[in-house]
C-alpha cells in the first residue's frame, strides 16, 4: 500500500532522504518543502567561492529542482515555507513565498530535516549595522560576495573560531583583507583541545591574523564600522561575520508539541522518530547520542545528516536500521593545516569525571628521506583500560587519513594498544613502516602495561613550582630552541655514565624533543632503580601549549640580492643552501648548525623546512647563538629562513619596543656564580641580587664549593668525609668568615653587631628577602656531592642545577659576576 511521505526541508539530510526514499519505493508520493530556491547545495563549500577557490557557483549546487523532480519522479516545492505541524490531523501549513498563498497538505509520514540556524545575538548596535553578515546558504554567501565587491573591502572581523569562522577567516585572507578573528573563549575549533589549537593559533598569526582569544563582542558602533570588545578594545571594520556558532532550527517542533532535548534540539529515538510514531526528524536539528556514554549531544555535521537521512528511509519502509550514536568525527582546513578530529576531546572527558590515558606523538607525515615529508602532531586518549575515547591531527598532509583509520578502529572496538598490529599500507611517498598510528598502538601498549609512567605539558608548571627534578636529555645545542628552567641537562648518549649525578630520593621528570629520548632514557633509569616519569609529548608538546599571541610584526629584513645575501655584505660571501625538510625537530635545528659551523662570517644560508614551528625555532636560535636572520618566510607549505652568520647583517633601523619577530636583543637579566664563602662577600651578593631585582631584572645566583654554605639553614646529620667537611666549614649563613680580619669570628661578630645598630638587614634575612623579589638560588650539585651538602640542610626555595642552567640564564643576562 502506497503511503505519502512530506519531508520538511532539503540539504543533506532532506535531499538524501528523498532520493533513497524513491529508490525503496516507486509508488509512495514524496513531497518535499524547502522555503528556499536551492534544495541540495554544497553548504561546507560557501566560504571557497567567497574567497574564489571555487570558481563557478554553479559548481556548489549538487541537484536541481528540474533534475531532480525528473530522475526520482519527486514532487518538490521550492519557495514552499511550512508555517506550521499539525500532528494529530496529520497535515502542515505551507506559505508560497512567490504566489503568498497558504494552504494545508496532508501526510501520513513526515520528515523534519529544518537544520539550524545561525546565532545571532542581541548586540547594541547590530540592529542598526550595513555591514554584518551571517553565512549559511547561498543567498547568504551571494550577499557576502556582492558587498565585499561593491565596497572594496579592505579589512573584516570574525565573530567566532568555529568550522565557518575559520574557514571565512581563510578565504577573507586570500583575497588580501585583512582579518581579525574574535573568539570569546581560549582558543578556537572547540573540537580540539587547547595545546593542539595552540598550533592553529601560531598558524593563524603567521598569516597575519589579529586573534582576539578570551575576548567577545560588546557592541556595534558607527553602523557596524567600529567594534567594541567586552575587554574594552575597539576594533574597525568594514565587513563583520557573525560566525558564533548555530542552534536547532526547533520552532515547528516546539509550538507542535514534540519534544526536545539537549540544545533545545528534538528528541528522537534510535529510529529518529518523535514522541509521534509517525513523524521522524534527522540532520542538524536533533539530539543525538555521544559516542562514549551514550550521553545527550547536539553534533551538527554533514556526515551524520547524511547518515540519518539514509537511515530513515529505511525505517519508513521497515528495513531494520537504526542509528545509534555519533562521534563528531571532521576535519577542516586553516591555511596550509589540516585539523581533524574524532571522539570526545580531554576538555569532555574531564568536565565527565571520565578517567583517560593521553598520549602525544610528532611523526612525519611520510618516511622522511622521501622529499616534502612534514610534521603531523597527533593526540590519543583512551581509558585506563584501553577503550578508544578520540583522537585529535593537526598537520599539512596525512592527518584525515590518520583520524580515519582511527575513527574506524574506535567504531569496530579496538583498543588503544591494538593500534600497533593495524596492517597499514607503506610506501615512501605516503607513509612510514611504522605508519604513525602504529606507533600511538605502542606507545599506549606501554602505557597500559606500565612500561612507563607520563607526565602531561600542563602538570610540567606545578612541578616546577614545587621544585621536581627534570631531566632534559637533549643535545646542548637544542637548549636554544627553549628548556625547563631548573632543569639538568644529561645528554642522553651520556646517561649511563653519568647515573650517579641524579638523585635517587625523589621522582626524576624526564623530557626530550618530542618524547621518544626521553622514553629511553625512562627504560635506562627505571632498569637503574630510579623513579621515573616521561614528559608525554616532550617538550615541543610544552612549547607549543605555552604560544603567546603576537598579533606578529613582520620581521626586518634586510635588502637582499640575487643570492640571497645582505646587501650590505661584502661581495666575498658566500651563499649556502640547506634542505632541512623532513627532519623531525630538533632536525632542522641540527643541521643548520653543522653547516654554519663550516661557514665564514658573513656567509648566508636559506633553509627550507616543511615544520613549521622552524619558524620560529630559527629566530630563537639566531638570537641566542649571535647569528642574524635576516629573512623568515612562508612559501607555499615550506618555511625559507636566511641567516647571516655573525651580526655583520644585523638590521640597522632601532625599534622603540622589542616585539616578537623583530630582530632586538634585549637583555633583562642578572647572573652570579658566588665561589667564596665569605661573610663580606655573601652580604655583597645579597645587596646587588636584590637591588637588581628591584628594578625588574631576572636574578639567578648559582652557588659552587664554599658558596654553598651561604645557603644552609639547618644541620643534618653526616658521616664519613662528609662528617669532615661539615666540621671545617660554617653551619650556616651566620657563621661565615669575614674575607679580611676575621680574627677567629671576633671580626664578623663586630660586623653584625654593627649592623644590628645601624638597622641593617641580618644575611639570613636578605637571603629569605631575595627570594622574595624572585632571586634564583642554585645550587650546584656537583659541588654538593664533592662537599657532601644535602639538600635538606638548605634554604627549602634553593633549586638544583648544573653548570647548563647558569649558562642558560646567564645568555639572557646584561650583568654577569663571579664573587
Amino acid at each position: 500500500m502506497s503511503k505519502k511521505i512530506v519531508i520538511i526541508g532539503g540539504v543533506a539530510g532532506g535531499a538524501t532522504a528523498a532520493t533513497r526514499l524513491r529508490r525503496l519505493n516507486e509508488a509512495d508520493e514524496i513531497v518535499l518543502f524547502e522555503k528556499g530556491e536551492h534544495i541540495s547545495f554544497a553548504n561546507c563549500g560557501l566560504p571557497y567561492y567567497i574567497g574564489g577557490t571555487i570558481k563557478e557557483r554553479d559548481q556548489l549546487l549538487l541537484q536541481t529542482v528540474t533534475g531532480m523532480n525528473e530522475q526520482y519522479h519527486l514532487d518538490i516545492r521550492n519557495f514552499s515555507e511550512v508555517t506550521a505541524i499539525h500532528p494529530e490531523e496529520h497535515t502542515v501549513s505551507v506559505f508560497n513565498h512567490k504566489t503568498s498563498e497558504s494552504y494545508e497538505e496532508t501526510f501520513d509520514t513526515l520528515i523534519i530535516s529544518t537544520g539550524a540556524r545561525a546565532i545571532t545575538p542581541k548586540i547594541p548596535g547590530l540592529s542598526e549595522a550595513t555591514n554584518v553578515f551571517t553565512l549559511r546558504n547561498i543567498p547568504d554567501m551571494d550577499q557576502i560576495k556582492a558587498y565585499i565587491e561593491q565596497k572594496r573591502v579592505k579589512t573584516a572581523a570574525i565573530i567566532g573560531g568555529g568550522f565557518i569562522g575559520l574557514e571565512m577567516m581563510e578565504n577573507l585572507t586570500e583575497l588580501g583583507i585583512q582579518v581579525q578573528l574574535i573568539e570569546m573563549s581560549p582558543q578556537v575549533m572547540p573540537n580540539m583541545d587547547f595545546e593542539m589549537a595552540q598550533q592553529l593559533h601560531a598558524q593563524i598569526q603567521l598569516h597575519g591574523v589579529q586573534l582576539y582569544l578570551n575576548d567577545g563582542l560588546k557592541a556595534f558602533d558607527e553602523q557596524g564600522k567600529k567594534l567594541i570588545l567586552t575587554s574594552g578594545t575597539v576594533l574597525s571594520s568594514d565587513l563583520t561575520i557573525l560566525s558564533i556558532g548555530v542552534v536547532p532550527e526547533n520552532h515547528l517542533a516546539k509550538e507542535c508539541g514534540i519534544e526536545l532535548g539537549f540544545k533545545q534540539a528534538i528528541k528522537v529515538n534510535e529510529q529518529l522518530q518523535t514522541n509521534f510514531p509517525d513523524i521522524y526528524a534527522i540532520g542538524d536539528v536533533i539530539e543525538v547520542q555521544d559516542f562514549i556514554e551514550h550521553t545527550p549531544t547536539h553534533i551538527p555535521l554533514a556526515w551524520p545528516a547524511n547518515r540519518q537521512g539514509r537511515l530513515v528511509a529505511d525505517i519508513i519502509n521497515d528495513i531494520p536500521a537504526s542509528y545509534d550514536v555519533t562521534q563528531g568525527t571532521s576535519v577542516a582546513k586553516i591555511f596550509e593545516l589540516t585539523a581533524a578530529s574524532t571522539g570526545n576531546t580531554e576538555r569532555l572527558l574531564k568536565a565527565k569525571k571520565i578517567p583517560y590515558e593521553s598520549i602525544h606523538i610528532h611523526p612525519n607525515s611520510h618516511a622522511g628521506y622521501y622529499p616534502d615529508a612534514s610534521p603531523i602532531h597527533l593526540k590519543l586518549l583512551f581509558s585506563p583500560s584501553g577503550v578508544l575515547y578520540g583522537a585529535q591531527g593537526i598537520g599539512v598532509e596525512g592527518v584525515e587519513k590518520r583520524i580515519d583509520v582511527l575513527a574506524t578502529a574506535m567504531k569496530l572496538g579496538a583498543t588503544a594498544d591494538q593500534l600497533a598490529a593495524l596492517e597499514l599500507s607503506y610506501a615512501p611517498p605516503y607513509s612510514s613502516a611504522k605508519d604513525p598510528v602504529n606507533m600511538l598502538g605502542y606507545i599506549a601498549d606501554n602505557i597500559l602495561n606500565k612500561r612507563v609512567g607520563t607526565i602531561q605539558w600542563s602538570d610540567v608548571d606545578e612541578l616546577l613550582t614545587n621544585h621536581a627534578y627534570f631531566l632534559d636529555v637533549r643535545e646542548e645545542f637544542e637548549l636554544a630552541l627553549g628548556t625547563l628552567p631548573t632543569s639538568t641537562l644529561i645528554p642522553l648518549h651520556q646517561l649511563r655514565e653519568r647515573l650517579d649525578e641524579i638523585p635517587k630520593n625523589q621522582t626524576i621528570y624526564v623530557f626530550c624533543q618530542v618524547g621518544q629520548r626521553g622514553y629511553n632514557a625512562a627504560r635506562i633509569l627505571m632498569q637503574a632503580g630510579f623513579t621515573v616519569k616521561n614528559l608525554d609529548g616532550g617538550f615541543k608538546t610544552y612549547k607549543i601549549a605555552h604560544y603567546q599571541l603576537q598579533n606578529r610584526i613582520p620581521i626586518v629584513k634586510q635588502p637582499t640580492n640575487s643570492a640571497g645575501q645582505p646587501t650590505s655584505q661584502a661581495t666575498t660571501a658566500t651563499a649556502f643552501e640547506l634542505d632541512a625538510c623532513g627532519l623531525q625537530c630538533p632536525g632542522p635545528i641540527l643541521k643548520v648548525k653543522e653547516r654554519m659551523d663550516h661557514m665564514s662570517t658573513g656567509d648566508t644560508l636559506q633553509v627550507t623546512a616543511s615544520d613549521f614551528g622552524f619558524y620560529a625555532d630559527i629566530e630563537s636560535w639566531a638570537k641566542h647563538t649571535g647569528n642574524t636572520l635576516v629573512s623568515n618566510t612562508l612559501s607555499g607549505n615550506k618555511v625559507i629562513a636566511t641567516i647571516a652568520k655573525g651580526n655583520s647583517a644585523a638590521p640597522t633601523t632601532p625599534t622603540a619596543l622589542p616585539q616578537e619577530g623583530v630582530l632586538t636583543e634585549r637583555k633583562e637579566g642578572a647572573t652570579m656564580v658566588v665561589f667564596s664563602g665569605d661573610f663580606d662577600k655573601a652580604l655583597a651578593s645579597m645587596i646587588i641580587a636584590s637591588g637588581a631585582a628591584a628594578m625588574g631584572k631576572n636574578v639567578t645566583i648559582f652557588f659552587t664549593f664554599w658558596g654553598l654554605s651561604i645557603l644552609k639553614k639547618r644541620p643534618v646529620e653526616k658521616s664519613g668525609m662528609a662528617k669532615v667537611f661539615d666540621w671545617m666549614l660554617p653551619k650556616d649563613a651566620n657563621h661565615l668568615p669575614l674575607s679580611s680580619m676575621n680574627m677567629g669570628g671576633m671580626g664578623r661578630k663586630m660586623i653584625q653587631n654593627v649592623m644590628k645598630k645601624k638597622n641593617v638587614t641580618a644575611l639570613p634575612d636578605m637571603i629569605e628577602q631575595a627570594h622574595q623579589l624572585g632571586v634564583k638560588f642554585v645550587a650546584c650539585t656537583m659541588s654538593m656531592d664533592i662537599m657532601g651538602v644535602e639538600k635538606e640542610e638548605l634554604f627549602d626555595f634553593v633549586e638544583f642545577g648544573g653548570v647548563a642552567t647558569y649558562l642558560g640564564d646567564s645568555q639572557q643576562a646584561n650583568l654577569n659576576l663571579f664573587i
